[in-house]
C-alpha cells in the first residue's frame, strides 16, 4: 500500500506506463501490485537491458515513470545505465519533473534503497511523498480498475530487431494464473513453488502468481546460480519446480552439488524435455523418479503458456509432449497458405483463440493486425502439431525457417540433431545469404563441460543425420548468449557471422 501511496503521491494515475527495472525480489513483486492498485500500466524492463535498450523502451512505450533500485553488483548497477541511457539525467533540475531529450514523458525516475544519486527520486523523498496520500484514495483508484484494462506491456523479444510490445489485460494475466495453479498443475496452500527465472519473464511471474493465489509461497533468486537453486530445492522444501530452459538445468546437474541434494519434496516440475538432450531428462527420471514432469508450449502474446501437463496425464507424456490446451484458450492447426485446418499428426501453423491473448501490439496497428484475425484467432508463425490424444508439439518456426536452395530448413530440426552429440551442450542456427542457394544454414554451439570438438567433427555428425541441404556449413563456438528476457537474440547471432564472413542482405 505504501508503494502504491508513494507513486501516486509523485502524480501516476490511471493509464499512465511506469516502467519496473527490477531484479527478482519483494520490491518488484510490491512495485508490480502498487501500479496496479493505481490503476498504471507496468512495463517490465529486462533488468539485463543495456542503455539503447532502455532508452527504446521508455520512448516506445510512453513511460512515465521507472522504478528501479540502487543495486550494483558483478550484474547490474540500474543507475548507471540509465545515465548512459539518459545522459542529460543527472543535471535535472528538479527530480520529480523531469524533462528529458530522449524521453519526453518520462518525468520521474525511483531509485529505491538508501543512495542519492542526482537526477533520481530516492527512497527518502519517495517515503515522504507517500505520507501525503491515505489509503483511502488507493483504494478508491484501486476500484475503478476494470479486468479487461492493461495490466502490463510486456516486449517481444527474438527474431526481430525492434521489440514490439505486447498489451496484456488484468483477465488475461490473473485467470491465466488462477487457472494454472488450480486446475491444471492442482497447486496446494502449502505449495512452494520456485522458479530462478526472472519476474520480468511473464512465465515466471504466473508460477508466482499462482503460488499468491492459493495462499502458497514463492521463492526466486535475483540472478540464476547453480549452487545456490540446488541449496534452495532442498532447505525450502520446494514441492513446484518451475525450469523450462535447458541451460539452467545442465548447470544443475554438472554442478559438484547435485549428486547429494534432496528433492524428495518437488511433487512436480514444468520442464521442456522433449526439446532437451535425452541424458537431461534421464538425470531427473533418476533423480526424482515421483515428481511428474509437464512440458509447456507458449508465448508473450498468449500471456506466456497455453498449453501444459497435468497429473491426469500419462506421466510419460511429460518427457515427450508439451501438453494440452489450458480450460478456456482454443488451438487449431492449419496449412498457413489455405487456413484449412491439419488432422492428428500433421504438421502446421498454430492459431490460438481465448480469454489470454493480447489486446494488440502498442503503437503498431499493422502488426497487430497481421497477428490477430477477424475471427480473433491469433497466427503464431510457430509449427506444430497435434496427436490422437490432444498434445502438442511444437516443430519450429516459420519465420525460424531457411529456404536453401528451394527446400524448407527447419532451424529447431538442424539444432535438435546437433545437440544430441555428446560435446553440445546448446546449438542455435541461423541462416546465411547465399548467391547460388538464397539460403544456407550456420550454426552456433556452446560445448559441454570440457568435452573438446571442432567444427569439422559437428558437421560430418550432421550430415550423417540430416539430408546435406540441412547440414551447416559453418559452425562458431561460444560461451555466452545474447539474451533477451528468456530467447537467445538470434538476429546478433546472424549479423555477427555476416560482419566476420563479409556478407550482405
Amino acid at each position: 500500500m505504501e508503494r502504491a501511496r508513494g507513486l501516486k503521491a509523485l502524480g501516476i494515475r490511471r493509464g499512465d506506463h511506469v516502467g519496473i527495472l527490477l531484479p527478482s525480489s519483494i520490491e518488484f513483486v510490491e512495485t508490480l501490485f502498487a501500479n496496479a492498485m493505481c490503476g498504471a500500466v507496468s512495463v517490465l524492463m529486462n533488468a539485463r537491458y543495456k542503455a539503447p535498450e532502455m532508452a527504446y523502451v521508455a520512448q516506445n512505450a510512453d513511460l512515465a515513470a521507472i522504478i528501479t533500485n540502487d543495486m550494483v553488483s558483478e550484474h547490474v548497477d540500474f543507475g548507471r545505465r540509465l545515465v548512459e541511457a539518459f545522459p542529460d539525467l543527472p543535471d535535472a533540475a528538479d527530480p520529480s519533473s523531469l524533462t528529458l531529450a530522449g524521453a519526453p514523458l518520462l518525468k520521474r525516475i525511483v531509485m529505491l534503497g538508501g543512495r542519492s544519486v542526482p537526477g533520481f527520486v530516492d527512497q527518502a523523498a519517495f517515503d515522504a511523498a507517500a505520507q501525503s496520500v491515505d489509503d483511502a484514495a488507493i483504494h478508491a483508484s484501486r476500484l475503478t480498475v476494470r479486468v479487461r484494462d492493461t495490466a502490463m506491456i510486456l516486449y517481444t523479444s527474438g527474431t526481430s530487431a525492434n521489440p514490439k510490445g505486447c498489451l496484456l489485460s488484468h483477465e488475461a494475466v490473473t485467470r491465466e494464473a488462477s487457472n494454472l495453479a488450480n486446475y491444471r498443475w492442482s497447486f496446494q496452500p502449502d505449495e512452494r513453488a520456485w522458479s530462478p527465472l526472472p519476474l520480468f519473464h511473464i512465465a515466471a511471474m504466473l508460477c508466482m502468481l499462482g503460488a499468491v493465489d492459493v495462499g502458497g509461497t514463492f521463492i526466486g533468486q535475483p540472478h540464476f546460480d547453480a549452487g545456490e537453486s540446488l541449496r534452495q530445492i532442498e532447505e525450502e522444501r520446494v514441492t513446484m519446480m518451475f525450469l523450462p530452459f535447458v541451460t539452467f538445468h545442465q548447470a544443475m546437474i554438472t554442478h559438484p552439488d547435485w549428486a547429494k541434494t534432496d528433492m524428495s519434496s518437488v511433487r512436480l516440475q514444468n520442464s521442456c524435455f522433449a526439446f532437451m538432450p535425452e541424458r537431461v531428462g534421464q538425470a531427473y527420471r533418476e533423480k526424482a523418479p515421483h515428481m511428474l514432469q509437464v512440458g509447456t508450449m507458449g508465448m508473450t502474446e498468449a500471456t506466456g503458456i497455453v498449453t501444459t501437463g497435468g497429473y491426469a496425464m500419462d506421466p510419460e507424456m511429460g518427457f515427450k509432449k508439451l501438453g494440452f490446451p489450458l480450460a478456456g484458450i482454443e488451438m487449431k492447426i492449419v496449412d498457413p497458405e489455405t487456413g484449412e485446418e491439419k488432422g492428428v499428426n500433421e504438421r502446421g501453423e498454430i492459431l490460438i483463440r481465448g480469454y489470454n491473448l493480447f489486446d494488440g501490439y502498442y503503437k503498431d496497428p499493422e502488426k497487430t493486425a497481421e497477428a490477430l484475425d477477424s475471427d480473433g484467432w491469433y497466427h503464431s508463425a510457430d509449427i506444430g502439431s497435434i496427436d490422437e490424444h490432444g498434445h502438442v508439439m511444437f516443430h519450429g518456426r516459420f519465420k525460424d525457417m531457411l529456404k536453401v536452395g528451394g527446400e524448407n530448413v527447419a532451424a529447431a530440426e538442424v539444432e535438435a540433431v546437433l545437440a544430441t552429440h555428446p560435446a553440445v551442450r546448446l546449438a542455435q542456427v541461423v541462416g546465411l545469404p547465399d548467391e547460388r542457394l538464397a539460403e544456407i544454414p550456420a550454426a552456433y554451439i556452446e560445448r559441454e563441460g570440457e568435452v573438446e570438438v571442432d567444427a569439422e567433427e559437428l558437421i560430418a555428425f550432421t550430415r550423417q543425420r540430416l539430408a546435406s541441404f540441412k547440414v551447416p556449413r559453418h559452425i562458431r563456438f561460444i560461451d555466452e548468449w545474447p539474451m533477451s528476457a528468456s530467447k537467445i537474440q538470434k538476429f546478433k547471432l546472424r549479423g555477427a557471422l555476416m560482419d566476420e564472413l563479409g556478407l550482405n542482405d
